[in-house]
Parts: structure tokens; sequence; C-alpha cells
């Protein structure tokens, strides 16, 4: 018979090719930045100096110093490079006055009951509260990377230590970002919007 109902599928999200491009190299980016950095840091450990806490080779990349330091740079630029790409893809795609915090974001956090709305305004100020952590991190590198070069900002953190113990900071507080990041796709969208972004 004609009339028997089927069920409709559900139309899975899409996303702008740019937006997964972005993605994609920053999960790979970060991930060896993430396993080769914690290679350097055990060559000399930021707390509790060369008999400090050491990370097993399980979770390093680069097998010693001077791999690690190879993997790290190399991934500094796929994401310092990826950064900057996506920042202007979305200033000429427009898309930067949807991604970050506005004044109408402050108040649904304080007022709203929508969970869609709160969904997005927690969403925005994650996106513009990791802007200047990243930056940070970056920053910071470049002056761990280049101190003969760049002893300014050696000074600005006081000491190569402080430099040191700020960018290992930067670490956690982008994993944070992106384990929140993930969770608040999963509620706008589910697994098909967090796929999404990658293929």
């Amino acid at each position: 018979m004609n009339d028997i109902n089927h069920p409709q599928k559900r139309k899975l999200p899409t996303q702008a090719i740019g937006a997964k491009i972005f993605h994609t190299c920053n999960l790979i980016s970060v991930f060896l930045m993430l396993t080769s950095g914690l290679q350097i840091y055990n060559a000399n450990p930021v707390f509790g100096g060369r008999a400090g806490l050491h990370i097993p080779p399980i979770f390093t990349l680069g097998g010693w110093l001077a791999g690690g330091r190879h993997w790290h740079f190399f991934a500094m630029w796929l994401f310092s490079l990826n950064l900057l790409w996506y920042g202007i893809y979305i200033v000429v795609t427009r898309r930067w006055r949807h991604r970050f915090v506005g004044v109408n974001d402050f108040k649904a956090l304080q007022k709203t009951q929508n969970h869609q709305r709160l969904n997005y305004a927690w969403h925005r100020l994650l996106y513009t509260a990791i802007v200047p952590i990243l930056l940070l991190a970056i920053f910071t590198g470049i002056g761990m990377y280049k101190p003969a070069q760049f002893p300014w900002i050696v000074d600005i953190f006081g000491s190569w230590q402080g430099l040191r113990i700020i960018h290992f900071i930067s670490v956690p507080l982008i994993i944070i970002f992106v384990i929140l990041h993930w969770q608040l796709g999963k509620k706008a969208g589910g697994e098909e919007l967090t796929a999404s972004m990658f293929w």
C-alpha cells in the first residue's frame, strides 16, 4: 500500500570546506605539538628540575630532545599558519560576526532558559576566550625558540623559567577548550555535527 508512512531520514549537518580543513589541521598540529612538547619537557622538566616528573615515552614524540624539537617546530608552523589562514577566512566570509561573544550572549547566559540559545552563547564565549590563550602560547613559544633574537619576550615574563611555566600552563587550557568545544558541539547537533567538522 502507498499510504504507509516511512520515517524521514535525519538531514546530516554539512560544513564549509574551509572549516573542515581548519579543524583537521588543528587536530593534527595540536596532537603533534602536545606529544613533542612532552618530549622536550622530559629533557628539563618545568616542575622539579631534571629530577622532576617525567612523562612515559608512550605519550611523547621525537625519541630525544632534538627529535622532539623538530616535530614541535614543524607542528607549530602548521598550527600558526592554519590559524592565520582561518583568521583571514572568517574575515573575508564575515563569519566572525557569528563566532565571538557579544552583549546579547552575556544576557542570554544570565536570563534565558532556551538550551539552544545558551549553548550558542557558551560556544561564542569559548571561541572568544581561546584567542588570547592561543596567541599567548605562540608568543611564549617564540620567546623560547629564539631567546637571543627576542630577549624582551623573556623579560616580560621575568625569567626563562617564568616563560616556560606560562607556555606549559597554556597547554591544559587548550585541552580544556577542545573538550568543552566538543561537548557543546555534541549538545548542539550530536556526534554527526562533530564528525561533519572533519569529513
